[in-house]
C-alpha cells in the first residue's frame, strides 16, 4: 500500500501475438512516455509491469514486459489498470495543471465560506465536472468544469472559487 497520489496511465488490453507482448491502452498524449515513467503500479501501489521494448499502435502501445513470457500470462493482465506516481509526470507548464491537481482542493464560495472538497473529476461524455463532497456531510454534487462555474484557481493555495449555478426550476432573486 502507498500513500502517493497515483494517476491512472492506461490499462492491459490483452495479449499480441503469440511470443508474449502486451497491448496497453494508453491515456497518455504520447503513447511512449509510459516507457519513460519506470515500473508501472497497480491501484494499491504495488508493482504491476516494467516496460521493455515498446511500439506504437493506433490504441496505445504493444510491449514486451519483465514479468510476462506467454500469450495466456498477458491475457491474464486483461483490464489491468496502469499507474504512476504524480511525482514521475513531467511538470506542468505556468498557468497549466494535470486534473488529478484538483482533487483535494476545497471549494469556497464568494464570500470564502468552504462548500466543500473535490472529490473527484468526472467526465460523462460533455465536459469535465467536479465532483465535490460536501463541507457538511451528504450526497456529492457536480460542478461544471468551466471558466463561468470556477472562475478562480489557487491550486498552489488549495482551494477553487465555485459558482454553483441556479438549479433547474428555481428561480433567479429580482
Amino acid at each position: 500500500m502507498t500513500d502517493q497520489k497515483l494517476i491512472l496511465v492506461g490499462h492491459v488490453a490483452g495479449a499480441f501475438g503469440v511470443k508474449g507482448e502486451v497491448r496497453i491502452t494508453t491515456y497518455t498524449a504520447d503513447p511512449m512516455a509510459l516507457t519513460a515513467y519506470g515500473p508501472l503500479l497497480r491501484a494499491d501501489g504495488g508493482h504491476a509491469l516494467t516496460l521493455g521494448a515498446a511500439r506504437v499502435t493506433k490504441d496505445g502501445l504493444v510491449a514486451r514486459v519483465k514479468e510476462v513470457a506467454t500469450k495466456e500470462e498477458a491475457d491474464a493482465l486483461r483490464n489491468l489498470k496502469l499507474h504512476v506516481p504524480r511525482e514521475a509526470l513531467p511538470q506542468p507548464d505556468e498557468d497549466e495543471f494535470y486534473l488529478t491537481d484538483l482533487v483535494g482542493l476545497a471549494a469556497r464560495d464568494g464570500s470564502g465560506q468552504v462548500l466543500g472538497a473535490v472529490k473527484a473529476v468526472q467526465n460523462f461524455g460533455a465536459d469535465d465536472m467536479l465532483e465535490i463532497a460536501p463541507a457538511q456531510g451528504g450526497p456529492t454534487w457536480y460542478l461544471p468544469f468551466t471558466r463561468e462555474a470556477v472562475p478562480e484557481l489557487h491550486i498552489a493555495d488549495g482551494w477553487l472559487l465555485a459558482v454553483r449555478p441556479v438549479e433547474v426550476g428555481e428561480r433567479e432573486p429580482d
